[in-house]
């Protein structure tokens, strides 16, 4: 698949309602669960899924350069509300008309990024994410094989650089794809996950 001609938007719009349909599945007792994050409970990963799309709204409206619209939430007690709040925010702001053209400053990636391509970073940043949150609930996210492949395709033109990889970063180490694997799997293996770590439930 080419990059070029792809509806990041639309593919976005697709992987955020997703990420938004595995939170909402949690429940109280789940929220204290490890994740394929290390290091983070759901309920941090959730936080920072709600920070990014806070942040990502805020860059395609000129104001991502501002720190406060990274933040995490101080009041994480209601999770998936907070989350299903921003996830729409989001999703308007990526919405508006030329929206895709406009330059995105996105500081934790070093600047500014046209509108496009910043839109697929965040798009692959919740196909792997709405996997996070479902492998930490022992399930797997529902997404349409055609999201799959453009996300792998994004996946792969993300950089392998052990500068911008692991504790502190977006995403770890890229690991071996076997063969044969799925672009759900190669996608995840090229971003750092284990996905036979986190086997799904029943």
């Amino acid at each position: 698949m080419t990059l070029s001609g792809a509806d990041f938007v639309e593919l976005d719009r697709i992987a955020v309602q997703e990420a938004v349909r595995v939170v909402d599945l949690a429940t109280d007792a789940d929220w204290s669960r490890d994740t394929p994050c290390a290091g983070w409970t759901l309920r941090r990963l959730v936080a920072h899924m709600t920070a990014q799309h806070v942040g990502f709204a805020a860059a395609a409206r000129g104001a991502g350069r501002e720190p406060k619209h990274w933040r995490e939430p101080e009041d994480m007690s209601e999770p998936a509300r907070i989350h299903r709040s921003a996830a729409a925010s989001v999703l308007s702001a990526f919405a508006e008309p030329g929206a895709a053209q406009r330059e995105f400053t996105l500081p934790e990636l070093g600047g500014g990024f046209p509108g496009g391509r910043a839109i697929s970073f965040h798009f692959v940043d919740y196909v792997v994410h709405a996997w996070d949150v479902a492998a930490a609930l022992g399930t797997r996210p529902e997404l349409p094989e055609h999201v799959l492949v453009a996300a792998l395709a994004v996946a792969r033109r993300v950089p392998d650089d052990p500068g911008r990889r692991g504790p502190g970063f977006a995403f770890a180490p890229a690991l071996k794809v076997p063969e044969g694997s799925g672009p759900l799997e190669e996608a995840l293996r090229l971003l750092g996950r284990s996905p036979e770590r986190w086997p799904a439930r029943g």
